[in-house]
């Protein structure tokens, strides 16, 4: 087997965080008489505001709101209960293809557009910790998010793995195109929210994480 590592995006593929943090933004728009859409926060999935700053202006622009100012959105968000995301669980299949990839000696990562700390947090909440060797947040790299590969690159180096010989696991576009950027071959489990992306860059595309397994995900970097 020649599979070196396997790097997990985080949020949207281990727990659905996604979906939370998008009610509470949903509750903001409300809050002040606008409608954020699925499909248009789905536009911004996997990326961070530091590396883009446009990130608000392009999520307006995407359902069609005009004058709504960030600050007035932010006090409505931060306003909110968030405890909700404090005890997500692993989405299906994660627990099972982390532990069959561990014990089989694969090299495993996460990278995200998301701080270390977040990641770690959760890691360690969900018992997982043990299992991945490093933990890649965008501000490990200078804050630069997804989709450029820059996480994905400091994942790979981590585990002293090719990234040509190494397979990423995303859920969102931005993050596929992060991983291919690094030269990673990359398995899409779209989300509830990312379902609306166009993730035919990837090169596997499955309905959620319990269609795969270790001879699946080898079998990609294998192949001729």
């Amino acid at each position: 087997m020649t599979l070196e590592a396997v790097v997990f995006d985080f949020d949207g593929l281990i727990i659905d965080s996604e979906w939370v943090i998008f009610e509470t933004a949903v509750n903001a728009f409300a809050a002040h008489g606008h409608r954020l859409t699925v499909e248009a926060w789905s536009t911004i999935v996997g990326t961070n505001d530091e590396h883009h700053p446009d990130r608000w202006a392009r999520l307006c622009a995407a359902c069609g709101v005009e004058g709504f100012d960030r600050a007035d959105y932010e006090a409505a968000y931060d306003a909110q209960d968030r405890s909700n995301r404090d005890d997500l669980p692993a989405l299906p299949g994660v627990v099972d293809l982390v532990t069959e990839l561990s014990a089989a000696g694969v090299p495993l990562g996460i990278a995200s557009s998301s701080s270390r700390g977040w990641l770690d947090r959760h890691v360690r909440r969900l018992g997982l910790a043990d299992h991945f060797s490093t933990l890649v947040g965008a501000d490990l790299v200078g804050g630069v998010g997804k989709p450029a590969p820059d996480v994905y690159l400091k994942a790979c180096a981590d585990l002293g793995a090719d990234p040509s010989r190494s397979v990423a696991l995303e859920d969102s576009a931005h993050g596929a195109t992060a991983a291919k950027a690094a030269g990673m071959t990359v398995i899409a489990v779209p989300s509830q929210i990312t379902r609306h992306n166009d993730l035919s860059h990837a090169d596997l595309c499955v309905g959620s994480l319990t269609e795969l397994d270790l001879a699946q995900v080898a079998a990609l970097v294998d192949a001729p």
